[in-house]
């Protein structure tokens, strides 16, 4: 049985789920010849690890209790001193230290997994410190990926000890195909990508003449949004996966140089305007506007998507009309789609498309991108 040691970063909805397809597929990883080793689970404060990370593991039970802990809300360190049951809980300053220590006893031995299911940028100095003590990385976090050009190179140093199929589309294959074409000698010349779900639903539903107020709305109780739906409509996270695909093709180039148009004026933004003043007086007056927008589009036989379009070392990000009868116009409600143009599909792009949001899809991308490390490990 090949095992993988695997340290899990980040507990939110993405982590907790992980946990939940780790030990859901055990039967099947084991007709693999795969067993997972969980070392370590840390949120913001708290890391529990079994005594010995060398001989030991987390059992599935424990497993359990942090997914269920963490769905209330609550902090790792609920759990308490486990050491009586061969387990520890690290708090606050020990956290950072205890989880480098896991990654050098078991970067040059067994080998290790790190895995980054948080949203925040303080992994990435854990994450450089990993890949040079040789551990494997599988990120879900988009942060690390598309911080300096620095941390990025430290990251891509060695690139088959990195997997981030998550951090775009989800489970969708996006990287794995790209690199694919790249690998091949297949020279991309142009992605353009619908690559938010939450801004394919709004987009989708203008079309059928609902005002944008009344459809930011209905996603957000739908749980389509950020509690703030300001995080998505300002259109940061699809820029983020855009510069992390134009950073794939090679494209030396930082958040700063990519052009995004925010679906809100600078005057709503969340250091002005409060969550619930912009949802029930600031979007209303951006209705009239896109509803504008939306009827000439019709009028030329299109549609309106929010898109990132990826040309060369340019990255756009925005609203634009493209026709009905295309890939991208026929897209309806929270999928995303990618159309990859190369020298091979030049007249017809690769188009990948399905599900892109979710908990469940994206912890099950992040799954598959460490059952593909598995040669890399005794």
């Amino acid at each position: 049985m090949k095992k993988i040691p695997v340290l899990l970063m980040g507990c939110g909805g993405v982590g907790r789920h992980l946990l939940q397809h780790i030990v859901s597929c055990r039967s099947l990883h084991a007709k693999m010849g795969v067993q997972l080793r969980v070392v370590g689970v840390c949120d913001s404060k708290s890391l529990v690890a079994p005594m010995d990370v060398l001989k030991e593991e987390l059992n599935d039970e424990l497993l359990s209790e942090v997914f269920r802990i963490k769905s209330t809300g609550s902090s790792l360190s609920k759990l308490g001193s486990l050491e009586k049951g061969g387990y520890r809980v690290f708090n606050d300053s020990e956290l950072s230290r205890e989880t480098e220590e896991i990654a050098k006893l078991l970067g040059k031995s067994a080998g290790l997994a790190v895995v980054d299911c948080s949203a925040s940028m303080e992994t990435i100095e854990i994450l450089i410190k990993a890949v040079d003590l040789g551990c494997c990385v599988v990120l879900a976090n988009k942060k690390p990926l598309t911080s300096t050009l620095e941390h990025y190179d430290k990251l891509a140093l060695h690139p088959r000890f990195i997997r981030h199929e998550s951090t775009v589309g989800a489970g969708l294959p996006v990287i794995a195909s790209l690199n694919r074409i790249i690998s091949s000698g297949d020279p991309v010349h142009r992605i353009v990508g619908s690559l938010s779900g939450t801004l394919g639903y709004v987009m989708s539903e203008l079309e059928d003449g609902k005002p944008l107020s009344q459809v930011v709305q209905a996603a957000k109780t739908l749980g389509y949004t950020e509690p703030d739906p300001r995080d998505d409509l300002s259109g940061m996270d699809v820029a983020r996966k855009g510069l992390i695909l134009a950073r794939l093709l090679g494209n030396r180039i930082i958040m700063d140089s990519i052009k995004i148009e925010s679906l809100y004026p600078e005057e709503m933004g969340p250091g002005l305007m409060s969550v619930d003043d912009f949802l029930h007086n600031g979007i209303v007056k951006l209705d009239q506007n896109i509803e504008e927008r939306v009827k000439r589009a019709s009028s030329n036989g299109c549609v309106l998507r929010y898109v990132c379009v990826i040309e060369g070392s340019s990255v756009q990000v925005g609203i634009r009309e493209v026709p009905k009868d295309s890939p991208l116009g026929r897209l309806r409600g929270s999928d995303n789609i990618v159309e990859i143009y190369s020298r091979c599909y030049k007249e017809q792009p690769l188009v990948i498309q399905g599900a892109g949001a979710g908990n469940d899809t994206t912890a099950a991308g992040v799954l598959a991108d460490i059952i593909d490390l598995q040669d890399l490990f005794h």
